[in-house]
């Protein structure tokens, strides 16, 4: 057990709270739909970038590599000024979703090199221009361009040239539990000194403003010694803290409090407000900042002027042990001896789960995918009926919010460490991303993963109807239900890691599982026949219509992705039921009620009856959405996209020996192929063992699979150098074009950003390829090679006369998406195309930005920069792939 195991089993244990500290805190609350009191849910509007820094939130807090504990009641992070500014660079800024030409998008550069799972680790590196940084140029740019143009970068700016900025570097290290070293290295890459203002920043999270609850809380100087500077820090949930600072830096406290004068025109109640340090630095306002020294917000001032190539480092240290008692010597070999304890403990640690004979480079790129993983978790606060009610003290929220947005959910109560998408474009979960995290976090962090999946489907989470929260924009909207395939992962990756089963997380999460099964079948199969509706399942802009609202042509859609993502989670949930089964009979009824209904499922998308067409096109050989107009008649929408593929997500094997030892499930299902018909023609009963028969339950016959994957593994169609696209290269030259009242509905192949804001401006999924549909992918050709064996083989790619089994092409696949982000035979990253900067520059091109989605052609990043939730999925595949 590596001494990181170890912290990782005490904390399990509750011996020692080794997460109660963590990079927990946003790189946006602002343009939030928490912090938005606005009457038609403006967020963006009602609390822009400008009002962030003199506005207290009501709901969590921001800053740049920031650090707090797990309820965010203490908060750590670095503000930086160079003297040009016009604005404190306390936290990020980015483009709201109106502003953008492509969406919201953050314009700074930022990488997370290291982390940890119980955080006794960490390290990010923020590059920091020493010019003016230009927030209106980038503003005014991107407002210009159309959504055929490319986004305007803080880069394309030129504020970068000549090396003209800092390098800083922000590290964590836990010498215990509640003793936190803290340093920050800023390098000068320019080719002269430059100045450089550091504010180390410690402030309490304003909940004493809204008049619900009272606190005590406060900071205070906490005196001098040995040459280090002391802040003290008092809450109720911790008691006393203090945060000591190296070299005697001046020490700047305020209030946490909005400034009302500035934001609103009206009276402050107190002179020392948020943007204190803003106004006494920029401003030159010395009455500013409390003559006290007490506050809610304090800041260790270091003015530096840093020369040409060099640096300069800064110690501080967050503890519960009283700096007045005992010998001081903070800063010297131990505070060393300790972060370099932490990295050789982080180095032994991934050791442990890197790649077999694997390249640096794959180790880096692994490294940094679970770096990203682990600094995007954050406390996320959201009580739907206080944030509806409003708070005392304040005026009433408009009118229209009581049946506005998330008006239904207000149950849930969210006050929680969460695993993000990201911190900055995502602040906020979103339910189906949450799985693809887990899986991506089990091999490093299972207990995390495990109470990630619990928790969203606790009653505090979960609807009472059984849905589960979608995220905060629209807590209704319908995600892909994959978090029973998430929850089967975890366990089977824990059982592989640990060697041991928790099979009381499996059966804990299946029964809460159960209940949002049932919403699912209620409120998604509208005719009872089997066939799904569910919105637009994540995949916004995939088909003809925002398959999220009423269609213009009426009627309703019946949905390949739909059905057959309820075929993947009902064969989830029976594999599920089957393991449970192993201790406790009762569960095999369970499991033969997920067996039939599977059946019924793939009776719906394969066999024409009297009800009309099935999802399968037999002329063509693919899955297709059906168009249900109000006279009774379908039509196909012959659109080549993920849709068609999905049905291949859903196939697992029941081997006869598992099956010999349930024996209500085996005589169940036996009775069911003797009297059903549509049971033998979807379960494949062609491989046996040497014990018996085996049998596979798949949507898509072997035929139909190989007929999907001709399309599929096409250079022409699907196949990109980089993984799966999300829609076929046909349809290029041959764009889907259907005309209903006047109007053209079309779908064209997009390889790169959305050309169009009608389905959720800077999302794409008309050609680029996206991790979470690629890894399922790899996943259900692996299963489906576990039944056929050698014996399948399809070309790959196709009309190439290469010939490969299921699991080659599969390998083939991961490596594809591992090239997105690794350097090629050129030296060069696909992920960054024709970025010179970071393609070879020394200090750009090992640092790793794992984007929301790739190029469709060229493997290149777009969408939410720092999205390495799903992407750091890369991490899971170099895993299995090995070298």
């Amino acid at each position: 057990m590596t001494r990181e195991e170890q912290r990782l089993l005490e904390s399990r244990q509750r011996k020692a709270h080794w997460k109660r500290w963590g990079p927990y805190l946003s790189e946006r609350e602002w343009g939030t739909v928490r912090e938005d009191y606005s009457a038609k849910g403006t967020a963006w509007e009602y609390f822009p970038h400008d009002h962030a820094r003199s506005r207290a939130y009501r709901w969590g807090e921001d800053g740049i590599g920031g650090f707090c504990d797990r309820h965010q009641r203490i908060c750590f992070a670095l503000a930086l000024w160079n003297r040009r500014d016009p604005i404190l660079k306390e936290r990020l800024f980015g483009l709201n979703g109106n502003e953008g030409n492509h969406g919201e998008d953050v314009k700074e550069y930022y990488f997370y090199l290291d982390a940890t799972p119980t955080h006794s680790y960490l390290k990010m590196l923020y590059k920091y221009p020493q010019a003016e940084f230009p927030y209106a140029r980038l503003v005014e740019e991107n407002r210009r361009r159309t959504k055929a143009d490319p986004e305007f970068e803080l880069i394309d700016t030129g504020v970068f040239d000549q090396d003209r900025y800092f390098d800083v570097f922000v590290e964590y290290a836990k010498a215990s539990v509640e003793d936190i070293l803290v340093r920050i290295t800023a390098w000068n890459r320019g080719p002269e000194a430059a100045p450089l203002d550091l504010l180390p920043t410690i402030w309490l999270r304003n909940t004493w403003s809204w008049g619900r609850h009272r606190t005590s809380a406060k900071l205070w100087r906490g005196g001098d010694r040995e040459g280090a500077r002391i802040i003290g820090v008092d809450v109720a949930e911790y008691g006393r803290r203090w945060l000591v600072a190296e070299r005697a830096p001046q020490l700047l406290f305020t209030g946490n409090e909005t400034n009302a004068k500035r934001i609103f025109g009206s009276d402050n109640a107190t002179p020392y407000v948020k943007d204190a340090f803003h106004e006494y630095l920029i401003g030159g306002q010395q009455a500013a900042i409390d003559p006290s020294q007490t506050g809610t917000k304090a800041a260790a001032l270091y003015r530096q002027e840093i020369p040409a190539g060099s640096s300069i480092t800064l110690r501080l240290l967050l503890t519960d042990k009283d700096p007045a008692v005992g010998a001081p010597g903070w800063f010297g070999k131990a505070f060393e001896d300790t972060f370099a304890a932490r990295i050789a403990d982080a180095d032994e640690f991934y050791a442990q789960r890197a790649p077999q004979e694997g390249t640096e480079d794959r180790l880096r790129v692994q490294r940094q995918a679970f770096a990203g993983l682990l600094w995007s978790k954050q406390y996320y606060h959201y009580d739907v009926r206080s944030w509806l009610e409003g708070d005392r003290g304040f005026p009433p929220p408009p009118a229209e919010r009581a049946t506005g947005r998330n008006c239904e959910w207000k149950h849930l109560y969210n006050a929680d460490v969460l695993a993000m998408p990201d911190k900055w474009e995502y602040p906020w979960y979103a339910s189906w991303d949450t799985a693809f995290h887990c899986v991506a976090l089990a091999p490093i962090d299972p207990d995390f993963a495990k109470e990630q999946l619990v928790l969203l489907l606790r009653e505090w989470y979960l609807h009472p109807n059984g849905q589960l929260p979608a995220y905060e924009w629209m807590l209704n909207d319908v995600n892909p239900p994959v978090h029973a395939w998430a929850a089967w992962r975890v366990y089977k990756i824990e059982k592989r890691v640990r060697g041991c089963a928790d099979r009381v997380f499996l059966e804990r999460i299946f029964h809460k599982l159960l209940l949002n099964f049932t919403w699912w079948v209620n409120r998604k199969d509208p005719e009872g026949m089997n066939v799904f509706e569910g919105g637009f399942l994540g995949l916004d802009n995939i088909g003809l219509f925002d398959r999220s609202k009423p269609l213009p042509t009426g009627g309703h859609l019946e949905q390949s992705d739909g059905t057959s993502w309820m075929g993947m989670y009902c064969l989830n949930m029976l594999v599920i039921a089957l393991e449970l089964s192993r201790e406790e009979a009762a569960y095999e009824d369970v499991a033969s009620k997920f067996f039939e209904h599977f059946i019924y499922i793939a009776q719906a998308m394969n066999d024409i009856g009297s009800e009309g067409i099935a999802l399968w096109d037999e002329e063509d050989g693919f899955y297709y959405d059906a168009l249900h107009l109000p006279d009774g008649s379908k039509r196909f929408l012959k659109i080549r996209s993920l849709v068609g593929l999905v049905p291949l997500f859903a196939v697992e094997t029941l081997e006869p020996e598992s099956l010999a030892k349930l024996k209500g499930f085996n005589s169940r299902m036996q009775w069911f192929l003797d009297n059903i018909p549509a049971a033998r023609r979807h379960i494949d009963m062609t491989q046996s063992s040497a014990v018996g028969v085996r049998h596979l339950l798949s949507l898509a016959s072997r035929e139909q699979l190989l007929r999907v994957l001709a399309y599929m593994l096409d250079q022409n169609e699907f196949l990109s150098p980089y993984g799966i696209r999300s829609l076929s290269k046909f349809h290029r030259d041959h764009p889907y074009i259907v005309r209903f009242d006047g109007a053209d509905y079309r779908v064209d192949y997009e390889p790169a950003e959305s050309r169009s804001g009608t389905f959720g401006g800077n999302s794409n999924w008309r050609g680029p390829v996206w991790f979470p549909s690629n890894f399922l992918l790899i996943e259900s050709l692996q299963r489906f090679h576990h039944y056929f064996g050698d014996s399948l083989q399809v070309e790959y790619p196709t009309r190439s006369g290469r010939w490969l089994t299921l699991w080659q092409v599969a390998a083939e696949l991961s490596r594809s998406l591992e090239e997105i982000f690794l350097r090629g035979s050129s030296g060069k990253r696909p992920v960054y195309g024709g970025m010179e900067r970071f393609q070879n520059d020394p200090h750009w091109r090992d640092m790793i930005l794992f984007y929301e989605y790739f190029h469709g052609d060229t493997g290149v990043g777009l969408g939410a920069g720092h999205q390495t939730g799903w992407t750091a999925l890369v991490a899971k595949l170099m895993e299995q792939t090995g070298a």
